[in-house]
């Protein structure tokens, strides 16, 4: 099992931007997929971004797409979430996601029943 410690979450105004972080130990990171869900309150889960295992492929939400980027480095065992433009709707807990399954398709983790939560980083986006 993989150990997700998120990072960079915090207040920032509407059109604003913040970059999240998520350091992943116990696991070859360079093997499998990542990506980032969020919850926002009173609402379910949902699926914001993926990356392939070697970073080629990505993969987003309709709602964050052309806003946010999802970027990795395997050297440093980190996948990074880029959030330009910062709407008050973004608003929510941040969680990054391992998949369990090595070379596993990025596409599917959106619905993938084997991933590995990180404790979540919370936005908050004012307006």
């Amino acid at each position: 099992q993989v150990q997700l410690v998120e990072s960079g979450g915090g207040l920032v105004q509407a059109g604003g931007s913040l970059r999240l972080s998520c350091v992943a130990s116990g696991r070859t990171f360079s093997t499998y997929p990542m990506g980032w869900f969020r919850q926002a309150p009173g609402k379910e889960r949902e699926f914001v971004a993926a990356i392939s295992w070697s970073g080629s492929s990505t993969y987003y939400a309709d709602s964050v797409k052309g806003r946010f980027t999802i970027s990795r480095d395997n050297a440093k065992n980190t996948v990074y979430l880029q959030m330009n433009s910062l709407k008050p709707e973004d608003t929510a807990v941040y969680y990054c996601v391992a998949e369990k399954r090595i070379m596993y398709s990025a596409r599917g983790l959106e619905t993938s029943p084997d991933l590995d939560w990180g404790q979540g980083t919370q936005v908050t986006v004012s307006s």
